[in-house]
C-alpha cells in the first residue's frame, strides 16, 4: 500500500532525520544492507544448487547463475528507480501505483506464498538436521542430536523444532527494524561461507586422492524428456536469487538509492560466487548420486572420525544459517499479511498488541505446518515457477512497461518485456515437466 502523506513511512521504521533516528538509533549502513540482502538471498536454495549442476552440466549452470543474477540486478534496479520516483514504501505499494488494488494484492499473495513456504522448508530442514526424519524411506535417518545422545523424547523432531522456535526464532522475529538483524545476518553469511568452504575442501581433498566423482560439462540429452527436465533447474536458481520482498524493507531504512544499489550489486556477486562454488564442489564430491537436498548426502556415515566431524559441521552450519535467515523472511511475511488484512490500521510498529499477536500466530502456523507436512520439495519447485518468478521478473518487468512516471527508456521496456516472456515460457515448461514427473512417480 502506498502512503498518502509523508507521515506514513515504511512499517517498523521511524522517520529519517528525526531526533530518535539521529541520537538513539543506529544509522543503517551499506555493510549492514549487504549482509541483510545476502542473507535474504542465501536460504534453502543453496542446498539444491548442486543438483542443478547434475541436470544442466557445469558450463550451462554457471551461465544460468550469471544470467539470472544479472536479470535480478536489473529487476531490482527497476523497483528502486520507480520506488524513489513515486511515493511507495512497499513492494505492494509500488505495484498499486502502477496497477491499482489488483497489483498490490497480486504481490501480497506471491510474497505470502514464497515467504511462508520458505519458512516451513527452513523448519523442516532444521528438524531433519537435528533430529532426523522418522519417515525416511528404506532406513531411519538420524539427526545430529540423536547420533550424539541417542534417541530420546527431548531430541525428537517435534520437540527439537519447538525448542528452536521458542528460544531462537521468537527473540529474533520480535525485532521491529530490519537493521536490528544486521549482526545476525552477518553471522548467517559467515555460516554459509563455512558451509561452502568445508564442502570445497572435502571436494578438493577427494580430487587429490582420486576419489572425486565424474562430472559433466554439458547436459546429456538422450530424449525429449531430458530436454524438458533442463527447465526444472531454472526455478531452483530463480528461487535461490529471489529477495525482492525485502528490497523495500532494507532499502527504505538505508534511505540512499545509490547506497542500496551498491549493496545489491555486492550481494549478488557474493551470492553468485557462493552458489557456483557449492554447486561445482558439491557436484565433484557426489557426482550423479547428489540429492535434491545436498544435506542428505552428508548424512551417510564416514569412514573416519575427521570425516564424521566434518559432516556434522556441514549440517549444523547450514541449520544455524537457516535459523538466522528465518527472521528476515518472517519480517516480509508479517508486514505483507498486516498490509493485506489491515490496510487502514496504524503502522504495525506502533501497535504492540497487533505486532505481537501477528508474530506469534505466524510462528505457530509455520511450526505446525512444518510438523504436519512430511515432504514439500515438489512444492518448493512449483513455488520457484510461480510466486518467486513473478516477484523476481514478471512484476518488475510489468512496472517498467507500465511506466507511470515516464522514466523508462526504450531499452528498459525491451528488457522488461523480455524478462516477462522468458519467465512465462520457462515457468510453463518447468511446471509441465514437474507435473509429468509427479505423474510418472505416482
Amino acid at each position: 500500500m502506498s502512503p498518502e502523506n509523508s507521515d506514513e513511512v515504511v512499517p517498523l521504521l521511524p522517520e529519517n532525520g528525526s531526533p530518535t533516528t539521529s541520537t538513539s538509533e543506529k544509522q543503517p549502513s551499506v555493510s549492514g544492507a549487504v549482509f541483510n540482502v545476502s542473507t535474504s538471498i542465501i536460504g534453502a536454495g543453496i542446498m539444491s544448487i548442486p543438483a542443478t549442476f547434475k541436470v544442466l552440466g557445469v558450463a550451462p549452470a554457471l551461465i544460468l547463475i550469471v544470467l539470472i543474477g544479472v536479470l535480478v540486478d536489473v529487476s531490482v534496479e527497476f523497483m528502486l528507480r520507480f520506488t524513489y520516483a513515486g511515493g511507495s514504501t512497499t513492494y505492494a505499494g509500488l505495484m498499486k501505483e502502477s496497477f491499482g488494488r489488483i497489483g498490490s494484492v497480486a504481490v501480497q499473495i506471491c510474497v505470502m506464498i514464497s515467504t511462508l513456504g520458505c519458512l516451513i522448508i527452513y523448519l523442516i530442514i532444521i528438524g531433519d538436521v537435528l533430529s532426523g526424519d522418522p519417515s525416511g524411506e528404506g532406513s531411519v535417518h538420524l539427526g545430529v542430536l540423536q547420533e550424539w545422545f541417542g534417541v530420546h523424547w527431548w531430541n525428537s523432531r517435534d520437540v527439537a523444532i519447538l525448542i528452536i522456535v521458542v528460544f531462537v526464532m521468537l527473540p529474533l522475529v520480535l525485532f521491529r527494524r530490519v537493521e536490528s538483524l544486521s549482526m545476525s545476518s552477518a553471522v548467517a553469511v559467515l555460516l554459509a561461507v563455512v558451509f561452502v568452504g568445508i564442502c570445497s575442501a572435502m571436494a578438493i581433498s577427494a580430487a587429490v586422492q582420486g576419489q572425486s566423482k565424474s562430472i559433466k560439462l554439458l547436459p546429456q540429452l538422450d530424449n525429449q524428456v531430458d530436454f524438458y527436465n533442463l527447465f526444472t533447474a531454472i526455478p531452483v536458481i530463480v528461487t535461490a536469487f529471489t529477495f525482492h520482498f525485502n528490497v523495500h524493507a532494507i532499502g527504505v531504512e538505508l534511505g540512499k538509492p545509490a547506497a542500496m544499489a551498491s549493496a545489491v550489486h555486492i550481494s549478488l556477486v557474493i551470492c553468485a560466487l557462493i552458489y557456483f562454488c557449492i554447486g561445482l564442489f558439491g557436484y565433484i564430491l557426489f557426482g550423479d548420486s547428489i540429492e535434491a537436498d545436498l544435506l542428505v548426502n552428508f548424512d551417510h556415515a564416514s569412514g573416519s572420525i575427521v570425516g564424521s566431524v566434518l559432516n556434522d559441521i556441514v549440517r549444523l552450519s547450514y541449520a544455524f544459517h537457516l535459523m538466522l535467515v528465518f527472521p528476515l523472511l518472517n519480517f516480509s511475511l508479517r508486514s505483507n499479511i498486516d498490509e493485506f488484512l489491515f490496510p487502514d490500521k496504524s503502522l504495525l510498529a506502533k501497535d504492540t498488541k497487533r505486532f505481537v499477536l501477528l508474530t506469534l500466530v505466524l510462528l505457530a502456523a509455520a511450526y505446525l505446518m512444518a510438523i504436519a507436512i512430511p515432504n514439500i520439495w515438489y512444492f518448493f519447485q512449483f513455488m520457484g515457477s510461480t510466486s518467486a518468478v513473478s516477484l523476481a521478473f514478471i512484476f518488475p518487468g510489468a512496472i517498467a512497461l507500465r511506466d507511470i512516471h515516464g522514466i523508462s527508456s526504450r531499452k528498459d521496456k525491451i528488457i522488461g518485456a523480455t524478462m516477462i516472456v522468458l519467465a512465462v515460457i520457462t515457468s510453463t515448461i518447468a511446471i509441465s515437466s514437474n507435473i509429468y514427473s509427479i505423474g510418472n512417480s505416482s
